[in-house]
């Protein structure tokens, strides 16, 4: 069986901090965080008033206006960061074995928004005033299948969906399936719009999210008055290919994806294995891949959602795989959480990072809780190589997803 490197050459995103890749990367250099009061519904009778909304969306650049009735918010984020991300990898799609380019774009939740009206509809005005895209608009799979159209891609097209860990998982399918030689060129990635009065009810129902007012204490990830994780939005799209195709086409590459591990906890429907069991084998299993000791892992973006419980057992889990001295930050305090969509937006910050020789801070975060022992980075970003670094992504079920990236190097 062929087995074949791996490497990253474009990639793409729309995010509460920003558009494009630059404009994310000077966010998280700057301090610039994405959270703010919720401006696409009331919230009056929400306890909850904060989440990370895209803002500005640059619909105008690839859309029309009845676009919208044909795609769900998370399929038109989707499809904006697929595109920029083959712009971004100077990717000519006409020029490319259509039968081996995939897609692999997972979501959380899906066309929520359109469920959430279309339900309405159904009990305001009756079952024949539902309208006819109503599920293709609304099923989790459509964002993989759009993009596909969109690009001409016929080889593997899917939607992994393993809740805040479907991004993660989505490149690490995609990873697998080049580095196995069953493709060249794959998109993969994830995207969300879940910031909706039905979504925000539900999360909040389950004491998950964030009850502070002030925006700026509201994501903070390891600190010791963190109570709960704020919604974010959007999408991030990677352009994966095999070493040679991307040799052969003379591509830009970023980065080289060279461990993926998946475990799952088995332990309770909500809440991660409060001994982090389950994300050490993660790490262990990505390590392994990769060829890697612990040691040369230079840092760390942790899963970080700002809850108590989820963060407790991650750093129990660093320190039990790497020690107290790798250093570790959560984007999730500029972004918020962009549930299935966190892995992949959270890979490009990991791949800048390593371009810009720079590990973001964990915005937000004043004072780290007596029970973490990881290395956080809060206060300021750290200057500091970063050769070698991996990813976190766990999800509700107790899914656990890892990627190890390396700085390329000819």
């Amino acid at each position: 069986m062929t087995v074949n490197r791996v490497v990253v050459t474009g990639y793409g995103v729309t995010s509460p901090i920003g558009n494009t890749p630059e404009e994310f990367w000077n966010s998280l250099k700057t301090g610039q965080i994405g959270i703010g009061k919720i401006t696409k519904f009331d919230t009056e009778d929400y306890v909850v008033k904060n989440a990370a909304e895209i803002k500005e969306f640059p619909f105008d650049k690839y859309f029309v206006k009845k676009d919208n009735n044909r795609f769900d918010s998370y399929s038109l984020y989707g499809i904006y960061a697929a595109k920029e991300a083959v712009a971004h990898a100077n990717l000519d799609t006409a020029a490319i074995n259509r039968d081996r380019f995939g897609v692999i774009l997972s979501t959380g939740i899906g066309g929520i928004k359109e469920i959430e009206d279309q339900v309405n509809r159904l009990t305001e005005k009756g079952p024949k005033r539902v309208r006819p895209l109503t599920l293709p608009k609304a099923l989790p799979n459509m964002a993989a299948g759009n993009i596909a159209m969109e690009v001409g891609a016929n080889g593997v097209c899917k939607c992994v969906i393993t809740a805040c860990a479907s991004s993660n998982d989505a490149l690490g399918d995609a990873f697998r399936e080049i580095k196995f030689g069953f493709q060249d060129v794959m998109l993969a990635g994830g995207a969300e719009a879940a910031i909706t009065p039905f979504a925000i009810a539900g999360f909040q129902a389950l004491t998950a999210m964030s009850t502070t007012e002030d925006p700026s204490r509201a994501s903070i990830p390891f600190d010791k008055e963190r109570n709960g994780f704020v919604m974010g939005e959007g999408s991030g799209v990677l352009v994966l290919e095999s070493l040679e195709h991307a040799q052969k086409r003379g591509a830009t590459i970023l980065a080289e994806i060279v461990g993926y591990g998946n475990t799952c906890d088995a332990y309770h429907m909500t809440s991660p294995h409060p001994e982090g069991l389950g994300a050490i084998k993660a790490m262990k299993l990505a390590l392994n891949e990769a060829g890697i000791e612990p040691s040369v892992i230079d840092y760390i973006n942790a899963h970080g959602t700002s809850t108590p419980a989820n963060e407790k057992g991650e750093s129990a889990a660093i320190v039990e795989v790497f020690g107290r001295k790798t250093p570790v930050s959560s984007t999730k305090s500029f972004t918020g959480h962009l549930l299935g969509a966190a892995g992949a937006v959270e890979a490009i910050a990991v791949i800048e990072a390593m371009k810009h020789n720079y590990a973001p801070m964990t915005a937000g975060t004043k004072e780290l809780s007596e029970d973490i022992e990881a290395d956080v980075i809060y206060g300021n970003g750290r200057e500091m190589a970063i050769n070698y670094a991996i990813s976190n992504t766990f999800g509700f079920g107790g899914h656990n997803s890892v990627i190890a990236f390396k700085r390329w190097e000819n």
